[in-house]
């Protein structure tokens, strides 16, 4: 499929809400064993359990390396198309392709570049050349035109209400080790280009201790346009509650492209989580790759959710705040079932189901 010489916004194309109707749902398959401990296979298990969730609202796609085709093929259910597709790691949400749609049913894929989280100044891996190939190979299978954005960029830094306002952080976004030459106000003219939207609502930091460089995804999402889902802590002591506390603050003085003050729901995270030496001992640790060692504490948030056609599919980690995190989203979502995975796991990676999964929305093309 071709490379289009021009930009989502002078094209009519946007980036839909997450809660608009999809197509499908895109994952990859992981095996790195300096990211998941045990060469990957406790991983492994948690994904086929998100893609096993996912796959009762919508189709979902597998992307697997040669060595691990059949390996996956046998885990999954039948209803999991898998596909042979290399990577080097398995974070479909950053170096996947952002989808954006037209008014007249036609969808589009928007190629950002991708360093792995900071490249060589301060990425979690190297190399991640072959990562930096998954949004034109998936663009590629599903015969979508191609945008080559000129933007270092993870799918995970952002989120968009559908009507033209778009939620980030300057902790990600504005980090040097990302887009150095280019200012705020460039960035913000490639996002408003690229994904054809009006409004930007900066937030200062993520969730403490965010590996990411803190992705908005894992502590603030919409809901629907008007109303987001933050990241909370009651806890004065602990670090994320200042974060959160000045993230609360900037969303309630923001007005949206349509001119509405936010709607905020808190959703309180689960207590401190930390590495715990079994985990840490099973991960192969390499120069190149982020320490994955005992005590350190892990950006767990239950703001990382997928929204599928019909359901929500949430992160829950044997924490006493599971069961209120569960019913708040039931609240928030009560046209759709919420469905819950263990979270622990990909939390160990470095993020979790909203950070491995990558929505195709439907159109009238498929």
């Amino acid at each position: 499929m071709k490379t289009i010489n021009s930009t989502p916004k002078q094209d009519n194309f946007r980036m839909p809400g997450e809660f608009e109707p999809h197509a499908g749902c895109w994952m990859l398959w992981p095996q790195r064993p300096d990211v998941w401990r045990n060469g990957g296979k406790p991983a492994q298990h948690a994904f086929v359990e998100v893609a096993t969730a996912i796959s009762q609202f919508e189709p979902v796609t597998m992307g697997v390396s040669t060595d691990q085709f059949i390996h996956a093929r046998e885990l999954l259910p039948d209803s999991v198309r898998v596909v042979e597709l290399t990577c080097n790691d398995s974070w479909v949400r950053d170096c996947g392709p952002t989808f954006v749609v037209n008014d007249v049913g036609e969808i589009r894929g928007v190629d950002w570049k991708f360093n792995a989280w900071g490249g060589l100044l301060s990425g979690a891996y190297f190399p991640w050349d072959q990562d930096d190939l998954i949004a034109h190979k998936i663009l590629q299978i599903e015969r979508v035109a191609r945008y080559d954005a000129p933007l270092i960029l993870e799918g995970g830094s952002i989120h968009v209400d559908g009507e033209g306002t778009l939620i980030t952080t300057e902790q990600c976004l504005l980090n040097p080790n990302r887009n150095p030459e280019l200012s705020r106000s460039d960035i913000e003219t490639h996002l408003r280009n690229y994904l054809n939207i009006e409004t930007i609502i900066w937030l200062t930091e993520g969730v403490y201790k965010d590996e990411t460089d803190g992705h908005v995804d894992n502590l603030c999402c919409f809901i629907r346009p008007g109303v987001v889902a933050l990241t909370w802590t009651d806890n004065e002591s602990d670090p994320q509650h200042a974060v959160s506390k000045m993230a609360y603050q900037q969303l309630s003085e923001a007005v949206d492209a349509k001119g509405r003050r936010l709607e905020i729901h808190k959703l309180h995270q689960p207590e401190p989580l930390y590495i715990t030496e079994g985990e840490g001992a099973g991960i192969d640790m390499l120069p190149t790759s982020s320490l994955r060692q005992e005590d350190k504490r892990l950006a767990g948030s239950y703001v990382n959710f997928y929204i599928a056609n019909g359901g929500v599919v949430m992160p829950v980690f044997n924490d006493p705040h599971d069961k209120p995190a569960f019913e708040t989203l039931q609240q928030l979502f009560p046209n759709r079932r919420i469905v819950t995975v263990p979270g622990r796991e990909i939390l160990l990676g470095g993020g979790n189901v909203h950070c491995i999964t990558q929505q195709q929305p439907a159109t009238a093309q498929l």
